[in-house]
């Protein structure tokens, strides 16, 4: 057991080492400034080749609960051109201050072309301006109405109720007049209601002006980093800015860092709860308490869960956390909670009356475990460090998730009531079922909360992890509060990390 944790522990520091030097030292020359756009101030970053001579420029715009550093591929593909990228944080986003709405997004976008070519910083003859999903349909607006080089698009946010997209699903509701030249991409994987809408752009176009791919193989979050990807749009520029040579291909070393240093730190994690735990506590209590039968949990969750999604058509208590459907999501879980607790009153009371033992370590070690991948993730691929304004909403946020996990840690019962197994997964079904009602919610109330489906693959990891670190705190602490209050702040910080701003 112990050379099996010796080497967990050493091959997570392996881990976290190569990551450090596939991620360092950058390709590209990097150079971050916060520009003052119409009103807007967006942090922006602007790539360019070491030593290479400029022949023109691009504006990369991020997609919803994106930012500039998740762009980094993308755009090394433009800078392989030796043109001159600049990549903004939209409002609410990464590190520019909010307030985020779609159509204040497209305002600070036209704005910061529009200043770069005034300031004669990019000349329009020789700009591409792009994007990717939000930011693909903002650069498609834009380009329309300031006279651009080329727009290039890839996987645009539907901006027309055609192919089974709602029109509550919509960040923008028409497309408007088109750019007179542009290339749309898609990838394969993609929905067919974002593929069919991205192919419609190009329909009426009967020229080479216009031009829809189809990328094999790829997602709405993959085609971020797809060679295929690259090498279009570089074909493209070349066509339209007359460019000459063979252009490289950016390296992924960054994002492979990136991932292998996130999987150290996932290594690391275990043992690190559990010494924190276990140090917290001067010897272990046998847990007293019941579980809820699994098909009446399922069952209480199922139906409150639609309860909650129909009550919150008559408005969103918690509006005022001011983050983009973020706010929804903890007025779903807090009133859900709620419902729960009241359900499970009695075993709420004996929970309650018994020490709370690994309170403080549980809340300990989800904030070291936050701030640690935060801050890895920072580096080279996602802004995850939190900015002030972000902070601020962290307790109200904390406080609307706890009552929901605090419920979920009832129903489940102490950890030796069931096998590690059979508690995670029981676990993990609950949370399928109140994410299956926020999904009826979208498709058929009319919910409009499309980042609760848009973004269902990072909360299914988020839930992975999350729900495997809280089995593990109330294993070593035997405290449903614990393992309550250490959940609680993991989901607190990711939506703080994933929700823009309003």
């Amino acid at each position: 057991m112990k050379s099996r944790k010796t080497a967990r522990a050493l091959g997570g520091i392996l881990l976290c080492a190569a990551g450090f030097w596939l991620a360092f030292p950058k390709t590209y020359q990097e150079k971050t400034f916060l520009i003052p756009a119409g009103g807007c101030r967006l942090e922006t970053t602007i790539f360019e080749k070491r030593d290479g001579v400029s022949q023109g420029t691009v504006v990369l715009f991020p997609g919803l609960a994106a930012n500039k550093k998740i762009m980094a591929f993308l755009a090394g593909g433009f800078a392989e051109q030796n043109l001159r990228v600049y990549i903004p944080d939209l409002p609410g986003h990464g590190h520019s201050p909010g307030p985020f709405s779609p159509a204040h997004a497209e305002e600070c976008g036209e704005a910061l072309l529009s200043g770069l070519i005034a300031r004669g910083m990019a000349n329009p003859d020789r700009t591409i301006v792009a994007g990717h999903s939000m930011g693909g349909a903002i650069a498609l607006r834009v380009g329309a109405r300031t006279p651009v080089a080329a727009i290039v698009a890839i996987s645009p946010a539907p901006m027309r109720s055609a192919h089974g997209v709602l029109p509550e699903m919509l960040l923008y509701p028409d497309p408007g007049p088109m750019p007179q030249r542009f290339l749309v991409m898609s990838g394969s994987l993609e929905p067919e209601s974002m593929r069919g809408n991205a192919a419609d752009l190009v329909a009426s176009r009967k020229d080479d002006t216009a031009q829809y791919l189809v990328i094999p193989g790829a997602t709405h979050a993959s085609i971020l980093f797809d060679r295929a990807v690259v090498r279009a749009f570089q074909d493209w520029n070349a066509k339209t800015l007359r460019l000459s040579g063979t252009p490289g291909m950016p390296s992924l070393r960054q994002l492979h860092g990136a991932l292998a240093g996130f999987a150290g730190l996932l290594l690391l994690a275990t043992p690190f709860l559990r010494e924190i735990t276990q140090k917290k506590q001067n010897h272990k209590e046998v847990e007293m308490g019941t579980s809820v039968p699994w098909i009446r949990m399922l069952l209480e969750f199922a139906v409150a869960s639609l309860l909650v999604v129909v009550l919150l058509r008559f408005g969103n208590p918690l509006r005022a956390i001011h983050l983009y459907e973020g706010d929804y999501l903890a007025s779903f879980l807090l009133i859900l909670g709620i419902a729960l607790l009241s359900l499970h009153w009695e075993s709420l009371r004996e929970q309650f009356s018994q020490r709370k033992s690994g309170l403080l370590a549980a809340l300990f070690g989800a904030l070291t475990l936050f701030l640690l991948f935060s801050a890895w993730l920072e580096l080279p691929l996602y802004e995850s460090w939190l900015t002030p304004a972000k902070w601020l909403r962290f307790p109200f946020l904390f406080l609307a998730f706890l009552p929901y996990h605090i419920a979920e840690e009832i129903c489940l019962g102490p950890s030796e009531n069931k096998s590690t197994r059979l508690r995670f997964a029981a676990g993990l079904s609950l949370r399928a079922v109140a994410w299956a009602a926020l999904a009826l919610g979208v498709m058929y109330l009319h919910s409009g909360e499309i980042l609760m489906v848009l973004l269902l693959p990072y909360f299914v990891l988020l839930h992975l992890l999350q729900r495997r670190g809280m089995d593990l705190v109330r294993q070593e602490t035997g405290s449903a509060a614990a393992a309550a209050v250490f959940g609680a702040i993991l989901l607190t910080g990711f939506c703080l990390v994933i929700f823009p701003v309003t």
